[in-house]
């Protein structure tokens, strides 16, 4: 029998500087732990054990004394008290970045979903007649009046839309998908994986490159249910290339009685082309092509918080809602107020003064550069080595692949990049930003102008 692997010598007198849970804990407390002696305790036991696991692998070669190590153990403890999730500064050009949370939503979207959580709302209560409904009448009231759909229903995320639409409508049936649009998205989600799990079964037709609508009349029969397209939102295929229009599809589709489902992705509600970005394509084209089910996000270009949003025909909007997966998905009452909240800037025009996302995209390189030089020069002033520079931004989120946007920086020059980038990322208010060339970018199109207080107190901070 072999023998089990004994700590070297070094390691098991490391093992006897180990503190013991009683003494961690009162240290702890000391320096100002809040937790409940029980979360305490088994605080103190996972910090210790994975101190042993560490000089058990040999991750601490230095030896350390032991108030060291009880200082660095009761800090991690103290870093478990701290909100994870804080307030933190997009510096990265990456507008919709997905590690980050994605989009940030509005002053307003914040103040609703915060409205929300903290009182007593009629999510499911007509309050003029004290009645049991409404849950989705806001949602779906927005929809129709920005689109011209005839109905909608608001779920987790755009993922579970595509699986919802999917159980509900071609469960034990066939769905013709382009070969080029059974593609896999962030997270290994793949379009024939949903496939499966909904009880559909998947039906390839044209090639990666080219598909025509005859291929999909051609491989339909009894057993179709549905004809989905897969907007390609964090790809591009390029070059000798061909799809098939909504229209052409809907025009076949609807007297065979196939159902015409497309999923958007990005839930952009605006014309990107007017920012000098590829076209992308809106809710509204995807309703006015003749689609029954459009299906998109609510935390991209829509710039609001993680939602899933299925727009369309009145009855196969009714025909999904009652699914039992539907409840499963649903999405919950601080999402409703904050998707509520973003749909009514557009309804009042005013997403580019208010939403984020927009404010982002459209501010213009030279207001950026304005604002770029002034932050450099006040740090420079304070002895901190910072210079303004041109950079590029790009959309992010698997939207608008490959497209970017004129933008501008402040560059901090140091010994250490990385050690600096830390520093920013561990601070109050964290900072994201990147590294190019041994410098510390942190670039401003992502930077609402009313956080450049903010970051330049961040900078100063990081920079001591």
């Amino acid at each position: 029998m072999a023998k089990t692997a004994q700590p070297a010598h070094g390691a098991v007198s490391r093992f006897s500087r180990l503190p013991s849970v009683s003494l961690l804990m009162e240290e702890a407390l000391r320096a100002g732990s809040t937790f409940a002696p029980q979360a305490l305790a088994r605080a103190a036991q996972e910090a210790i054990a994975a101190e042993r696991d560490a000089i058990a692998r040999g991750d601490h070669p230095l030896e350390g004394e032991r108030e060291q190590i009880v200082a660095r153990l009761v800090g991690s403890i103290l870093g478990l008290e701290q909100p994870r999730l804080g307030w933190g500064i997009n510096a990265t050009g990456v507008i919709v970045h997905t590690n980050l949370g994605r989009a940030q939503v509005s002053d307003d979207t914040a103040a609703a979903m915060v409205a929300a959580a903290t009182g007593a709302i009629p999510l499911e209560l007509d309050p003029v007649t004290n009645e049991r409904g409404g849950r989705m009448s806001e949602i779906s009231t927005f929809i129709r009046l920005l689109t011209g759909a005839e109905a909608a229903l608001a779920v987790n995320n755009c993922a579970a839309a595509l699986v919802l639409a999917l159980s509900a409508i071609a469960s034990g049936r066939e769905v013709v998908v382009s070969r080029g649009e059974a593609v896999e998205i962030g997270g290994g989600f793949r379009v024939p994986d949903v496939m499966r799990q909904s009880g559909a079964t998947l039906v390839e037709v044209g090639t990666t490159n080219r598909t025509y609508a005859r291929d999909y009349e051609a491989a339909s029969g009894e057993a179709t249910a549905a004809w989905l397209k897969v907007h390609a939102s964090n790809f591009r295929i390029v070059g000798f290339t061909h799809a098939p229009s909504l229209q052409e599809l809907a025009s076949i589709a609807r007297p065979r009685g196939i159902a015409l489902l497309e999923d958007l992705g990005s839930g952009a509600m605006l014309d990107t082309a007017r920012f000098g970005l590829a076209p992308e394509p809106t809710l509204a084209d995807s309703i006015a092509g003749g689609v029954d089910v459009a299906m998109i996000s609510g935390d991209k270009l829509l710039g609001g918080p993680q939602a899933g949003i299925l727009a369309g025909n009145a009855d196969q909007i009714a025909h999904i809602a009652r699914h039992p997966l539907a409840r499963a998905v649903r999405a919950d009452k601080t999402t409703l107020a904050g998707l509520a909240a973003t749909l009514r800037h557009y309804a009042r025009g005013e997403a580019l003064e208010k939403i984020p996302v927009w404010r982002a995209i459209s501010v213009e390189p030279v207001a950026l550069r304005v604002r770029a030089e002034a932050i450099a020069d006040r740090l420079a002033e304070s002895g901190v080595a910072a210079t303004s520079q041109s950079s590029t931004a790009t959309i992010g989120g698997g939207s608008l692949p490959g497209e970017s946007l004129a933008s501008w920086s402040v560059a901090l020059t140091t010994a250490d990049p990385d050690a600096l980038a830390r520093r920013l990322r561990l601070g109050t208010p964290a900072v994201f930003g990147r590294i190019e060339r041994d410098l510390v970018v942190l670039d401003l199109r992502t930077v609402m102008p009313e956080s450049d207080g903010q970051l330049l107190q961040a900078i100063f901070g990081a920079s001591r």
